[in-house]
């Protein structure tokens, strides 16, 4: 007899978890609060399922064997509690995946508040280029919160591979078995406030990546945050820093990057031939040469990697220069520490588009306005986080800001208005985009099409 799966967010993680257990011989259960999802029926082709979308989860517990929970939806949820009451596994899709991936494949994994995307995405490449060299018949995949449900390759991995996987605290939340041969932590700062309750909620989610970690495997953490070095683990430490002198890890001494490990020192490449800019992906690529080196990766897929990856999309992306203004695309920055590491990264005076979403973090915007520096000549607001940011510029003393209605491109036609020749224009809006956009993504691309079409 088949077994029951509920898979509850019909997102890009419930899609795949559906297809994975289908394949795998489940019975399926499809539900979100949604009635009706855009797309749905195409992405989930080819399998068989029962579609209970609109209906609450609490009424379609009976004879379910296992619920899968969007990450979004807090593991402690009454219908959750419930679930587990009567006996039901509640996990999460990188569990999901995990379990159906080759238990010989390597899982490395990157956290942090900010940067996990880029860090992922560059690890993702020197893995790619290290079994180029080696011509071993590995492969490397780069999956998880970038973008790709680990559920959706899981089971294409074979034993040699390896999962480069960005995992987020809503992710970590709900995970069992989920184990990291390699797990690296950029930063904790204040983010999903709302979502967790309180911020050592948030802080223990993250530190969920070491929690299954074993001797033979490795820790890479960020000497210079307090927090993050309070992390327990089993697994050997690596440590990364700009401004200390690592005993095991990676460093910066001379303006050169240096990886030591067993006291044997390796010089990688300078900072300034580093092929991303600014002090967070300094920190950014530190953490990927313990991450690569710490696994075994040869130094000449790291140095050829660390001179050639020029980023990813949405974070601080350049997209064009009209009339002299030079506009990029940080979607990706959907907190305030974020946006924070994207104004500081900005050499021009700057007009900065902030909000661009309806939904509330509970965040503390005046960490942005303390980091302009004399160097953000404006400021253009909207979304429901409008009130929320005009208080935080009135009590840090910054009043060249403007907020629009809720219309995108007009908040894009004001920034031109405000920019001079030789200026920036950034989107970062140190906020989600939901309630506004799908996601970050959509709301990046958005961006693009309309300054493009200026």
């Amino acid at each position: 007899m088949k077994k029951t799966a509920l898979i509850v967010g019909m997102a890009k993680s419930g899609i795949a978890s559906a297809r994975l257990l289908y394949a795998n011989g489940w019975r399926i259960i499809i539900n979100d609060l949604k009635p009706e999802i855009s797309g749905l029926e195409k992405a989930l082709e080819g399998i068989e399922y029962e579609n209970r979308l609109g209906i609450v989860p609490e009424a379609l517990l009976d004879g379910v064997d296992l619920m899968v929970l969007s990450p979004v939806i807090p593991i402690f949820r009454p219908f959750v509690k419930a679930a587990i009451i009567k006996g039901i596994e509640v996990i999460g899709e990188i569990e999901l995946g995990y379990r159906f991936s080759n238990r010989d494949c390597r899982f490395v994994c990157i956290g942090g508040t900010n940067g996990k995307t880029t860090t992922t995405a560059l690890t993702g490449e020197i893995f790619k280029a290290d079994y180029a060299l080696k011509q071993n018949g590995g492969r490397a995949f780069v999956l998880g919160n970038i973008g790709v449900p680990i559920a959706a390759h899981a089971m294409e991995t074979r034993a040699g591979d390896t999962v480069v996987a960005e995992t987020a605290s809503l992710q970590l939340e709900s995970i069992v078995d989920f184990r990291a041969n390699a797990a690296g932590l950029l930063n904790i700062t204040e983010d999903h406030i709302n979502r967790f309750g309180s911020m050592e909620a948030y802080i223990a989610a993250k530190k969920r990546m070491f929690e299954n970690q074993t001797e033979d495997d490795i820790a890479v953490l960020n000497a210079d945050d307090p927090i993050v070095m309070q992390c327990r683990t089993r697994a050997r430490k690596l440590l990364f820093s700009r401004s200390l002198e690592i005993a095991e890890g990676a460093f910066v001494r001379n303006g050169i990057i240096v990886f030591r490990l067993d006291g044997v020192e390796t010089e990688v490449i300078p900072v300034d031939e580093l092929g991303i800019i600014g002090a967070h992906n300094l920190e950014n690529a530190l953490c990927a040469v313990c991450l690569s080196l710490g696994m075994g990766v040869c130094i000449d897929a790291v140095r050829s990697t660390l001179r050639t990856f020029r980023g990813v999309e949405h974070r601080i992306e350049f997209i064009r220069v009209l009339d002299g203004v030079t506009y990029y695309n940080d979607s990706k920055g959907t907190n305030p520490e974020s946006t924070v590491k994207a104004i500081e990264a900005m050499k021009a005076p700057t007009v900065l588009l902030l909000g661009a979403g309806n939904y509330d973090k509970q965040s503390d915007y005046r960490p942005v306005f303390r980091a302009f520096g004399g160097k953000v000549r404006a400021v253009v607001v909207n979304g429901s986080n409008t009130d929320a940011i005009m208080r935080a510029a009135k009590e840090e003393g910054y009043a060249d800001i403007y907020p629009v209605p809720d219309d995108f491109a007009e908040m894009i036609h004001t920034a031109r208005s405000l920019a001079k020749p030789g200026d920036a224009v950034l989107l970062s809006p140190a906020c989600a985009s939901w309630g506004m956009f799908e996601d970050y993504e959509q709301r990046g691309r958005i961006f693009k099409e309309i300054v493009n079409s200026l």
